[in-house]
């Protein structure tokens, strides 16, 4: 299963990248990973060879854990492609939140765009490390 993380904008901290592109780099030890920057994308357009995952404020909370048990899921029912999408600060649009096959939340908290994608791809590299036997601190 391929993992995409669309993430609208570049990421323009310098730490804030080199530290997304350190998961990257792990995940990828788990399975392909590719990150992309657009200025602008159509979200309903990303879900055709795959699920689509909006980050959206008001979406499902899951826990680390229960993360880790939704990718395995996912990984098992044969997925092809998950593609995560990390918006602008205005959110998504009706029809793109309709063509999303999970909204999900990373916290009740707000964090800055930057900040949000460190967490989502830091969360990914929880999940398939801990489904693969790798210890991870706690």
């Amino acid at each position: 299963m391929k993992i995409r993380l669309v993430f609208l904008g570049k990421t323009r901290d310098p730490r804030l990248r080199a530290l997304i592109e350190e998961y990257r780099k792990r995940i990828r030890r788990f399975t392909p990973i590719e990150i992309l920057e657009p200025r602008a994308a159509e979200p309903e357009r990303l879900a055709q060879d795959g699920l689509l995952v909006l980050l959206d404020p008001a979406g499902k909370e899951l826990a680390s854990e229960e993360l880790a048990r939704w990718l395995n899921r996912q990984q098992a029912s044969g997925q092809r492609t998950l593609t995560f999408v990390l918006g602008e600060a205005e959110g998504f649009s009706q029809p793109a939140r309709r063509s999303a096959h999970l909204l999900l939340s990373l916290s009740k908290l707000t964090f800055p765009h930057e900040l949000a994608r460190l967490v989502l791809v830091e969360q990914l590299y929880r999940a398939f490390a801990s489904l693969h036997g790798h210890p991870y601190p706690k």
